[in-house]
């Protein structure tokens, strides 16, 4: 079976920027996305998540170029004033196309 690589974004964020987040991946280059609720404990202290009890997962299939300009926007916008986590890595997906 054929497939190629390219990489999954995963960003896990206050629910507070769910909305946001969705939009903003999607005008970047993101076709589709995978969300999900999750719990877990981090470096940052109280905020606005910890009312509504969880955080957002997304996940997206990118191509490199989608997701370094997803990596600088996220960092650039949300890393300094919201407990917001984001890392990639290279996957091996089949039906490829789907994802461009």
């Amino acid at each position: 079976m054929s497939t190629i690589t390219l990489q999954l974004v995963t960003i896990i964020a206050e629910r507070v920027l769910k909305d946001q987040l969705i939009d903003e991946v999607r005008t970047l280059g993101a076709t589709g996305y995978t969300l999900t609720d999750v719990e877990g404990e981090g470096s940052r202290g109280v905020r606005a998540s910890e009312w509504e009890k969880r955080n957002v997962k997304l996940e997206v299939i990118v191509s490199d170029d989608v997701a370094e300009a997803i990596t600088e926007h996220v960092s650039a916008r949300y890393f300094e004033h919201y407990a917001v986590i984001l890392y990639s890595h290279p996957i091996e997906v089949v039906r490829g196309s789907k994802y461009r």
